[in-house]
């Protein structure tokens, strides 16, 4: 039962903090294209391979089970906005916006599984130093 808390208020915190970073991409970059659920995606793909690299049975930081649920299914599922995703590239379609559609889903789906990769990468890189 203490897991399920756990991940409701990893679950809560994500989507706190995936609301706020991207309505300030938004802000920053406007609203045509989904900049603030690209970005977000690729952040929390980021977080999620580099932590579960970093915390992993062969990973240099050991935390018990139920805190990998909580920053993996709770914070990273709450922020990551894949549903967010779903609808923005349909309605981009919908408003006959076929090219940012595509682009939007060509982008998403390399900048993430890069982004995957590359936190995956840097904790087992930090994960091979010596020491401590």
């Amino acid at each position: 039962m203490i897991t399920y808390l756990w991940i409701a208020l990893g679950s809560a915190l994500g989507g706190v903090a995936r609301y706020g970073a991207s309505s300030l991409i938004a802000g920053w970059f406007g609203q045509t294209f989904p900049w603030g659920t690209l970005v977000v995606n690729i952040t929390g793909s980021f977080v999620i391979g580099f932590f579960a690299s970093l915390t992993g049975p062969d990973g240099r930081v050991m935390v018990a089970p139920d805190m990998r649920q909580f920053v993996m299914v709770g914070i990273c599922g709450g922020y990551t906005t894949f549903s967010s995703f779903s609808l923005q590239t349909l309605t981009l379609v919908q408003q006959g916006e076929m090219l940012q559609a595509g682009a939007n889903i060509g982008a998403s789906v390399a900048l993430c599984l890069a982004a995957v990769w590359l936190g995956y990468a840097a904790a087992q890189a930090l994960n091979l130093m010596k020491g401590s």
